[in-house]
């Protein structure tokens, strides 16, 4: 038996798959608001869940952030109690076994190309777009944490080939850093972007489904910058498939649009990238977390 948790801001959610990959428990619970609370709970749902189930399994934990290689503490965790802590050894205690975890846009790309929209895939370059913009990057069913754990954490790149205008405005990041790709390309940057120029106040799901010029004109900003920046991503890993997910990925011009966008700014790829809505929607995180473990 396979359990995975995603540690969100405000839920936390465990599964527990079964050999042969089929959902055999699903809970959720709030997030607690302290550390201590939280390996606690952790711990608990974890045990209330084999004794449910009868079965011991492995565990795996989608996190909001990633573990430092060499110190093993928390870092650059949306989660900010969890920052500096180690989470991983305080859990290993309480459960008595070892613990794997991985940032949750790391999870959303395993879950998906395990058994989602992009199996069987040798290399599998998975977007969360929504509030933030995140990456993780699988490779023959294996994360690439890479050497600082920070693995296909594109959200934090400058916007590639800015204009003069984008150079002139590029909002502040909360990393500290101006213009990265998440304050143009998530749901407020594009929410910004549209009050910036109309000086009216939408949010990215109402812009994106109206027909106003002014919605129509930001969109294909918006668009033309995350073309920029996957094409960016491409020429690096030219993955086999792009794997979309977080709310803006229920946009379906996304998958028309993208495609011949990302060909046009890439290095000579020769033909569109296949990029994909996600299979397993909110449930990616968890199940990527039980996916940590192989079969």
């Amino acid at each position: 038996m396979r359990f995975g948790i995603d540690l969100g801001g405000t839920k936390t959610e465990i599964m527990a798959l079964a050999p042969d990959g089929k959902v055999a428990l699903r809970r959720r619970i709030a997030t607690p608001k302290d550390y201590e609370t939280t390996v606690r709970a952790l711990a608990e749902l974890v045990t209330a869940a084999e004794s449910e189930l009868a079965a011991f399994g492995s565990v795996g934990i989608a996190i909001p952030g990633s573990e430092s290689f060499g110190s093993n503490l928390i870092k650059n965790a949306n989660t900010t109690y969890l920052i500096g802590k180690p989470l991983r050894q305080d859990l290993e205690k309480a459960l008595g076994r070892e613990v794997r975890l991985a940032n949750d846009a790391n999870c959303f790309a395993l879950s998906e190309a395990s058994d989602g929209a992009a199996a069987g895939a040798g290399t599998v370059f998975g977007v969360i777009a929504g509030t933030g913009v995140g990456g993780g990057v699988v490779i023959d069913g294996k994360v690439l944490n890479g050497a600082h754990g920070i693995g296909g954490e594109w959200g934090h790149i400058p916007l590639p080939a800015p204009s003069v205008e984008e150079n002139q405005t590029a909002p502040l990041c909360y990393c500290g850093k101006r213009g990265c790709l998440e304050v143009w390309c998530s749901g407020p940057g594009l929410a910004a972007d549209f009050h910036r120029v109309t000086g009216r106040t939408a949010s990215a799901e109402d812009i994106a489904a109206s027909g106003g010029a002014d919605e129509r004109a930001v969109m294909e900003r918006w668009i033309d910058r995350f073309a920029r920046a996957m094409a960016t991503m491409v020429n690096i890993l030219d993955p086999d498939v792009i794997v979309m997910g977080g709310g803006l990925s229920n946009i379906e011009r996304l998958y028309r649009d993208l495609p011949p966008l990302v060909e046009h700014y890439g290095f000579n790829l020769g033909g569109p990238p296949k990029i994909v809505k996600n299979m397993h929607g909110d449930s990616s995180g968890v199940r990527g977390a039980a996916w940590l473990w192989p079969a």
